[in-house]
């Protein structure tokens, strides 16, 4: 017997009247998970997808289970089709640019840079992050291939070859370290930082991790995008497979600060509790745009956690 594609259920009528009961902002992992449990609950989505996502320069996916090594677009494509054969959930290549929260109805009002308004009880942010490079030669141009900022996710592809890791402050220590397990090679650059501790350089010199405290000119790479060798502005040069960086970051949406939800200073993160719910109630955060690790499989699961939540709670002001 066929499913029906009818919304099987009446809004009760202390319900306020909205044109979708969830609008899911970005269509990364964790938006598509997101849609696709909201989708199984029968509930009326928008999937707002705003473009390119943050890994789309990377080769592939890593540490994703049952889709190890997959291009980043192809996990997407598979994503939007497994959300065909939900009817109730709409997808569109639109990016929202406002956002409001009505405080007499609890109802969400939001704009589409197509124009388009629509209102909402419950709103998923899953928008990301934008990286933020140094500015030296080669890194753009490098990035996810040569330029690398995921051991996790790009640690085995490099094993045992010559790395290098970058970072102008005292984490960079911790970083080289943990890149050492996947090489014994690795040489740390500090474009012309020279404030590391006494400490952290002996942790470095005992485990064979050498330190190049000059500064920068450029990375030179290879056709590939693969990284040949680090130069420096002393002439010297340093041949690498690789260089890992923990980049700075930015929300690539200001919407959570539109909303008025609760960002953590440090990180820039969107805080959210347990139910993965900012600190505006009806408002969800998942993937990177949360703290939680920056992985596909992470932010995939956090979607379905906040579609979860976002189905519980809607049910409950149904049955109230």
């Amino acid at each position: 017997m066929p499913v029906s594609k009818r919304r099987p259920f009446k809004r009760p009528r202390h319900v306020p009247a909205t044109d979708y009961e969830v609008v899911i902002v970005g269509a990364g992992a964790a938006g598509l998970s997101a849609a696709l449990i909201l989708g199984r609950c029968r509930r009326r989505v928008l999937l707002c997808d705003g473009g390119r996502t943050r890994n789309h320069f990377s080769p592939a996916v890593h540490g994703f289970l049952s889709r190890d090594g997959i291009k980043p677009q192809e996990l997407l494509q598979l994503g939007h089709g497994q959300l065909k054969p939900y009817a109730t959930v709409e997808q569109r290549q639109n990016c929202v640019n406002t956002a409001y929260k009505d405080p007499e109805t609890g109802t969400f009002h939001l704009t589409l840079d197509s124009g388009r308004e629509v209102t909402t009880r419950k709103i998923i942010l899953a928008t990301g992050v934008t990286d933020i490079l140094p500015t030296i030669e080669g890194m753009h141009e490098l990035w996810g291939r040569g330029v690398l900022h995921c051991p996790y996710c790009h640690g085995y592809e490099i094993c045992d070859q010559p790395v290098a890791v970058y970072g102008t402050d005292k984490s960079v220590a911790g970083f080289a370290l943990l890149i050492s397990r996947w090489s014994k090679n690795v040489a740390v650059c500090t474009d012309g930082w020279t404030s590391m501790s006494e400490h952290a350089r002996h942790r470095l010199q005992r485990h064979g991790i050498t330190i190049h405290e000059q500064p920068i000119r450029r990375l030179v790479g290879k056709r590939n995008h693969q990284l040949r060798h680090v130069e420096f502005k002393d002439g010297s040069m340093l041949t690498r497979h690789a260089i890992f960086i923990h980049p700075s970051q930015k929300q690539r949406s200001d919407l959570a600060a539109q909303l008025g939800c609760r960002v953590l200073q440090r990180s820039g993160a969107v805080w959210v509790d347990k139910r993965i719910q900012t600190s505006v109630f009806g408002v969800y955060a998942a993937g990177d745009t949360t703290p939680a690790a920056q992985q596909a499989l992470v932010a995939a699961a956090e979607g379905a956690q906040a579609a979860i939540s976002c189905n519980e709670q809607l049910t409950r002001e149904e049955c109230a």
